[in-house]
């Protein structure tokens, strides 16, 4: 049976959804972030006259887009909120968090798998370091073809490619892309260029086998035109994997460096990080007292401008 679970790392906390050795689908979040069905207190700071839309800003500063006010709640008053969205940063603009008013401030996230799946020390051996590898390179491959990301501020963008024939290439591409949908954690928009088949017939197979490959999958989608074209509309709740690498690039590798401290083995007193100078100036110094605290070794960072920004590695020293 399939199981959220929870790898709280240093920066950031991990969810997987795995069934057996597949991972299903990720979640990642950062502290500070305001999370899809978290549910938070917030001062109404801005209601337009006869609407029910409104902006309401956290204790920590955080400004929420509100809907589903109350006629009677007024500027000034404290009240909770359950986030639908959360921020996100994308090319050239910033879009603030969003939720809808909420009965109660004690209420619970249902739907949150940050909040409720099994915490454990260390997921499975390369389950996180498989998605996140894809993520990074925004490239999956399978059996006669590739499956190429490309987020833009308007969509993310799959282009299906490969030595297939058209119809052989379109239907091997349809299992590792719903299966990447849901690792990457995918939302809003996304448009998905199969290559152009000319038979109906074979456009048909496509979408039959979309159906099946995305059932439990909320979303609506596009049947495919004659030019290989799909567009899949899902609820977006927050950042992808895509997204992040895409606008967050150096502290995604930053973060994935110290988890890769965190597990590196070996003796010595000292645990030297090997970085590039980009995610060096990423580091928090109280990431590196965390790291320091959970290892039992004291911390030092060897930047290096030949390493490359995702390959920061970690190794013991005696002093």
């Amino acid at each position: 049976m399939a199981e959220w679970l929870v790898e709280e790392g240093i920066g950031e906390t991990r969810a997987l959804l795995i069934e057996g050795d597949e991972v299903l689908a990720a979640k990642l979040h950062w502290p500070g972030e305001l999370v899809a069905d978290q549910v938070v207190e917030a001062k109404l700071t801005h209601r337009a006259a006869g609407r029910s839309r409104g902006t309401a800003v956290t204790d920590s500063g955080v400004e929420i887009l509100l809907d589903r006010l109350p006629r009677d709640t007024t500027e000034g008053t404290r009240i909770a909120v359950r986030i639908t969205r959360a921020a996100l940063a994308e090319r050239g603009r910033y879009k603030r968090a969003q939720g809808r008013f909420e009965q109660r401030s004690d209420s619970k996230s249902e739907q949150n798998p940050v909040a409720f799946g099994r915490k454990l020390a260390r997921f499975p051996s390369n389950c996180w370091e498989s998605v996140w590898n894809a993520a990074w390179d925004g490239e999956i491959a399978f059996a006669g073809g590739s499956l190429l990301f490309a987020v833009t501020p308007g969509m993310i963008v799959v282009d299906v490619d490969g030595d297939l024939r058209p119809a052989e290439l379109a239907r091997a591409a349809v299992e590792p892309l719903a299966r990447a949908l849901r690792q990457f954690d995918c939302g809003g928009s996304i448009g998905i260029d199969f290559p152009t088949l000319d038979q109906k017939a074979d456009r048909k197979a496509v979408d039959a086998a979309l159906e099946q490959a995305l059932a439990g999958w909320p979303h609506e989608r596009t049947a495919m035109n004659g030019f290989g074209f799909v567009q899949i509309v899902a609820r977006l709740t927050g950042p992808s994997l895509l997204h992040r690498m895409a606008t967050q690039r150096t502290e995604m590798a930053a973060r994935m460096t110290l988890r890769r401290a965190e597990m590196c083995e070996g003796t010595g007193r000292m645990l030297e990080l090997a970085v590039h100078p980009a995610i060096a100036a990423k580091l928090r110094p109280e990431w590196l007292d965390e790291l320091a605290r959970r290892t039992g070794k004291q911390v030092r960072i060897a930047a290096d401008p030949a390493i490359a920004l995702e390959a920061g590695h970690a190794q013991m020293l005696e002093r």
